[in-house]
């Protein structure tokens, strides 16, 4: 995977250039709209939390829009579903009905992204709530233009997204463990070739708690269990050393120079997720990839990463940045300092699908996050996401090719939920 150049020899943002691909979103939606701007109206939007009644998937919480010609397009928030609603309702408050989506086009894309982000900053911002709207109107417009998001944003530049996973807890210490962790992980028609391997279970701390300063002795553990998984995983599967940002900035320069002899693909999220000048002081001490990006809001948080070439690649996820929209302005953005993007992806099969349908249509998008069970989408009714050789297969239906099963997304609510918002 082409990437930018290491440190010590980084490209000067000043010199950053476009890239070819990638056409502004907005614009490439007007070209395929046309005469069918203005023809519909949006009659309401919903929200249910859900989750799989086997148990072993996680909640999410789908948004539905709903117009008056009787399409419907869906999106997806990490937001539970009472807050989901609380959080539609204050755009049909007394205040603000003049920055709602409901009664107007759902084509005018560009316009509700600005409302919902920017328009009002003194509202309480609800970003992975609108983040989730911004999804079902793209969802809504792929239907209603019988195009696939990928269309409408640009058009696809693959037809398969190359992918990356997880892998799993256990004994980080033992060959052994290692061994039979490698063998179930790469075996399979999935065939996934990248891994995020969890520096936390070396650590032995809890995932996303904040570690003080480790010494020489942690630092050995680390490389000890990087060793061993580059051991077990051989030479042709990339690993990626995984973070959530516990990290303080001599610890995260320990963990960089403890896990150097492995040649990871990325060394993501050791510092907290804003920018600041630890990151730099990161990458002048070391050579490895730096990655982050799933917790950056909008482009405005992730534009000082690219101005200073803090990092080589940035992970946004599409609930957490924006929507389809807020994400698609931070990748062309990073088109313009050669940096890529690859899609954090750790929800459910909306996000999944609205991922692929986002990652195809970017130029500079070399890897996609997939969980090992997205091809596991217990409420689709069909189009599941296909998972082989390590790539996804990208839909070619309207929107995001997604096609819910009524009567599983009913039984599948979340104890107390109304089926969307009404009395069940």
């Amino acid at each position: 995977m082409a990437m930018a150049d290491s440190a010590g020899g980084r490209r000067n943002p000043a010199d950053a250039t476009p890239q070819s691909g990638s056409p502004d979103a907005s614009a490439s939606l007007t070209a395929h709209a046309g005469a069918t701007r203005g023809a519909t109206k949006i009659t309401a939007i919903k929200a249910m939390q859900v989750g799989d009644p086997g148990g072993h998937l996680r909640n999410e919480t789908l948004i539905k829009i709903e117009t008056d010609a009787g399409v419907v397009g869906y999106g997806e928030s990490t937001a539970s579903g009472p807050l989901a609603r609380a959080a539609i309702a204050t755009l049909d408050g007394p205040r603000l009905p003049h920055l709602s989506p409901i009664g107007k086009d759902p084509l005018a894309i560009g316009v509700h992204y600005h409302n919902l982000f920017h328009a009002y900053p003194q509202r309480a911002r609800y970003l992975r709530v609108f983040s989730g709207i911004d999804i079902a109107l793209w969802d809504l417009a792929g239907k209603l233009l019988g195009q696939p998001v990928a269309t409408l944003l640009g058009g696809p530049f693959r037809s398969e997204i190359p992918l990356y996973s997880h892998c799993t807890g256990g004994d980080y210490f033992d060959k052994g463990a290692w061994r039979d962790r490698a063998q179930e992980l790469v075996g399979g028609p999935k065939g996934f070739r990248a891994f995020k391997v969890d520096l936390h279970h070396p650590l032995g701390v809890p995932m996303q708690q904040a570690v003080s300063s480790i010494g020489p002795r942690e630092a050995r553990k680390v490389a000890r269990a990087y060793a061993l998984a580059r051991e077990a995983f051989g030479d042709e599967i990339d690993i990626i050393v995984h973070g959530h940002c516990e990290l303080d900035l001599p610890s995260a320069i320990r963990v960089a120079k403890a896990v150097e002899p492995i040649d990871p693909l990325f060394y993501e999220d050791p510092l907290a997720p804003a920018f600041s000048e630890s990151w730099l002081a990161l990458r002048r001490a070391t050579r490895l990839p730096l990655f982050t990006g799933e917790n950056l809001e909008l482009p405005e948080q992730a534009l000082p990463f690219l101005q200073h070439a803090a990092v080589d690649a940035l992970q946004p996820d599409l609930i957490n940045s924006g929507g389809i929209t807020g994400t698609k302005r931070i990748a062309d953005l990073a088109a313009l300092y050669h940096i890529p993007i690859c899609l954090h992806n750790v929800s459910g099969l909306t996000l999944a699908m609205a991922s692929q349908q986002w990652s195809t249509a970017v130029f500079n998008c070399p890897l996609m996050e997939c969980r090992r069970d997205d091809d596991q989408a217990w409420a689709a009714a069909s189009n599941v996401p296909v998972i082989r050789d390590g790539r996804m297969q990208v839909s070619t239906l309207p929107g995001l090719g997604l096609d819910f099963d009524q009567e599983r997304l009913k039984a599948g609510r979340v104890e107390g939920e109304p089926w969307w918002g009404d009395e069940a």
